[in-house]
């Protein structure tokens, strides 16, 4: 109809325009939603803004625990080192890898110095608000502590048994198991990686792990990433020796390992940039099961290529190639897939097309932090769970970033980023930093609740979530 709406004649130069009319309010936008039961995206998308805005810190917990008796653990033993040495020799300390189980009940960690922690969430989270209760040692706050002699660098609950947790360690070529019904430090199971059939692949240089996958539809198979050209699986029912090597060049050193959401794709990202794309079922190589201990990978990509093709950050950035510490499936959209560099940036992979759609690049470490060590040590973000929100540790500040990955160009870091006007309710959301006491070098987010546990630099557990006071003042 408004095609055929006549214009209005031009007003003369001595009388003034009128103002333009203000732009339309959908009034019943929320009710609509309550009555029809179903919440659209762009709404939810919406909204979000008043979810980012309420996180701040509300707890701490330091690592003061012990092993026997009065003998502290070697991770609080490193803290008091790294304290007293003002940091001219610092021990490598911190939480490397933290850990829900899928149903919030129990949270694990594993730090630098060999500790492996269970603690009860819920206890944990209420110990904030009644820590007169609470015994001296912190003791109350955990399931279960462990102090091994090696470092640990990366912790996984098997999804088919919630009492089962998995560890690696940079200083060993095996995966151990952990059952937490048994109060013992030794593990219930150990496997090895055992010898390659490619000599290349195998010294005692070689032999580290870094990460670790669990199937979701065999419960027997693990994966591991290993620093030099291959990513491992075990079949347990089998061998306690790995069974199958997903192949890569030789050069290439592994820093994580991630299943597609059907379990039928492995992922592996790589120190030089490379993620690496392997088809448990196949893929387009007809020969890639004839040998028994190779699979052949299906394609590679570097991400430092793909972020070149996009025309805007070319134009002001120099492009290099970084390390990926970190790649994680959106759990609310399954082609998204978030990658995390050395340098600080983050951003998402589309695998349908294998182009990079969102990218947040926060200001360089060395232009904020003098923290040599810190920036040395793996950040490991995690996504907020029915939300596209990445969070990650910053490498220049005490705080952590919430990003809006949202898969559309509303988002505040996609790369083709629509712009937005009018009333305020329809902005879009904007990245926030959240304000922290400690360096983060990992976080894990409730997977039922919107609160993130991040572990520090200094081996504490802060707990981020959203203040009481807060809540009030957005319901009123």
């Amino acid at each position: 109809m408004d095609k055929f709406l006549v214009a209005a004649p031009p007003h003369s130069s001595e009388e003034p325009a009128p103002p333009p009319p203000p732009p339309r309010r959908h009034r019943w936008r929320r009710i609509a939603v309550e009555l029809d039961g179903r919440i659209d995206a762009r709404f939810r998308h919406r909204e979000s803004r008043l979810l980012l805005d309420s996180f701040a810190e509300i707890g701490a917990f330091d690592h003061k625990y012990y092993m026997h008796g009065e003998e502290r653990c070697q991770t609080y033993v490193d803290r008091m080192i790294s304290a007293s040495t003002m940091n001219f020799h610092p021990a490598r300390e911190g939480i490397s890898a933290i850990e829900f189980d899928k149903k919030g009940i129990y949270l694990a960690s594993v730090t630098f110095s060999g500790c492996l922690t269970v603690h009860d969430f819920e206890t944990l989270y209420c110990s904030i608000y009644g820590r007169s209760c609470s015994i001296p040692d912190d003791s109350s706050n955990y399931v279960l502590h462990i102090s091994n002699r090696i470092p640990l660098n990366a912790v996984r609950w098997n999804p088919e048994n919630q009492d089962e947790i998995a560890c690696t360690s940079s200083q060993s070529d095996k995966v151990f198991l952990f059952d937490i019904g048994y109060v013992s430090s030794a593990p219930t199971e150990v496997l090895q990686k055992g010898k390659s059939k490619f000599p290349a692949l195998y010294s005692e240089s070689r032999k580290s792990l870094t990460d670790i996958a669990f199937s979701s539809d065999d419960k027997s198979r693990i994966f591991a990433s290993g620093l030099y050209g291959a990513v491992y699986m075990w079949d347990r029912r089998s061998s306690k020796t790995h069974c199958l090597e997903f192949m890569a060049p030789p050069e290439s050193q592994f820093n994580t390992v991630k299943l597609s959401v059907d379990s039928r794709t492995v992922l592996g990202a790589t120190k030089n940039g490379t993620i690496h794309v392997w088809d448990l079922r196949g893929g387009r190589t007809s020969g890639a099961f004839q040998s028994h201990n190779e699979v052949q990978q299906l394609s590679s990509v570097k991400v430092s290529t793909l972020l070149g093709k996009i025309a805007s950050l070319k134009e002001q950035s120099n492009i290099v190639s970084s390390p990926i510490l970190s790649i994680d499936f959106n759990p609310s959209c399954s082609y998204q897939l978030a990658f995390h560099l050395d340098d600080g940036w983050s951003g998402v992979l589309n695998i349908n097309n294998l182009s990079v759609t969102h990218l947040h690049c926060p200001p360089p470490a060395w232009l904020e932090s003098t923290d040599l060590v810190f920036q040395k040590q793996l950040r490991k973000p995690t996504w907020l769970p029915t939300s596209s929100i990445y969070a990650v540790g910053s490498s220049s500040y005490d705080g952590i970033y919430l990003l809006d990955f949202h898969p559309d160009t509303t988002s505040a870091c996609h790369v083709d980023k629509e712009e937005t006007r009018g009333l305020e309710e329809n902005q879009p959301v904007e990245n926030r930093l959240v304000p922290l006491s400690q360096r983060v070098l990992s976080c894990a987010a409730h997977p039922l609740s919107h609160t993130i546990i991040a572990g520090t630099q200094y081996s504490s557990l802060l707990v981020i979530s959203q203040k009481h006071e807060t809540i009030r003042n957005l319901e009123s």
